[in-house]
């Protein structure tokens, strides 16, 4: 019986510990604040491709081609941009798949960068 107590102590305390964990992303990445977003500049090489990097290459580069989409490269990168299907999908657009799929939104910052640099002729850069 004390052996049942004692796992039962240790299993709400764990529970206990691991629930309730609130983050608020504006406090926990100061620099992805939309007010601190510098969309000035923004580059293929410095910031959309790190950015693709990070959040889209591990379903959606070279060799791993999920949906018949890779994103990897400059090259292949070009028709999801003339088709708007890029800018659609990370905004969450009702009209294209949202992505990153079962994941988290890109952050204000990070689609406002990308939609920049769209607007502004998506240059190799």
């Amino acid at each position: 019986m004390n052996k049942l107590i004692s796992l039962t102590l240790t299993f709400a305390s764990l529970m206990t510990l691991g629930s309730c964990y609130y983050d608020i992303e504006e406090e926990l990445y100061p620099a992805y604040n939309s007010n601190d977003c510098d969309t000035s500049n923004v580059g293929y090489t410095k910031d959309i491709e790190p950015l693709l990097r990070n959040a889209c290459y591990t379903c959606h580069g070279a060799g791993i081609n999920l949906g018949n989409v890779t994103l990897e490269g400059y090259g292949s990168l070009q028709p999801y941009i003339a088709d708007g299907s890029l800018i659609g999908s990370v905004e969450h657009n009702s009209e294209f798949s949202p992505m990153p799929k079962g994941g988290t939104k890109l952050s204000d910052c990070n689609i406002k960068k990308m939609q920049v640099w769209i607007n502004e002729g998506a240059i190799n850069n």
